[in-house]
């Protein structure tokens, strides 16, 4: 297994390993709006200066994840909070984004791999809370996470075309 920096090319890959996970789900998929940053990697995020990786396998995509910066949240430091009409992490400073392994890919590591990887990137640009939302429905994640020390802090109903439920999670980085 290989972690490494996405390059815009890696799109395809990188939208077959979601799309796989969201039909495993029978989630609805959305190219024009919910995921179209996933078609268009460097316009949603290294432009804007956020980070986006792979895990390959045998040179082949299997895993994803991206670490979004922003400026510190309103709220109390890991706690819910309104923000602009969002529910999202007080504190918090950067996010989690698109974790997702590919079913051929589970259970090799790829995941804490990735998440290992993001954790590290947002400490080593100074940040100090990390927010994390993902579906009620993806378990092994949440365990995961719970594993790096985040905790479940809070719920809210995602924008997606499903309107699923997510559990807000808040990982403290220093």
């Amino acid at each position: 297994m290989e972690i490494r920096a996405a390059l815009p090319e890696d799109s395809p890959g990188v939208v077959e390993v979601i799309r796989a996970v969201y039909d495993e789900y029978s989630f609805s998929w959305d190219p024009a709006g919910y995921h179209a940053d996933l078609y268009d990697l460097q316009a949603h995020y290294f432009d804007h200066g956020d980070l986006f990786w792979v895990a390959t396998v045998d040179g082949k995509i299997l895993g994803t994840v991206a670490l979004e910066f922003f400026p510190k949240l309103d709220g109390e430091p890991g706690a819910i909070a309104l923000i602009d009409g969002t529910v999202r992490v007080g504190g918090a400073d950067c996010s989690l984004e698109r974790l997702y392994v590919h079913p051929e890919g589970r259970r090799l590591g790829i995941g804490s791999a990735l998440t290992t990887t993001a954790i590290e990137a947002a400490k080593a640009a100074g940040r100090s809370l990390m927010e994390l939302w993902s579906d009620k429905r993806f378990g092994d994640a949440h365990r995961l996470y719970g594993r790096f020390g985040a905790e479940v802090v809070g719920d809210r109903v995602c924008d997606d075309p499903d309107e699923s439920p997510e559990w807000g999670l808040a990982l403290r980085l220093i």
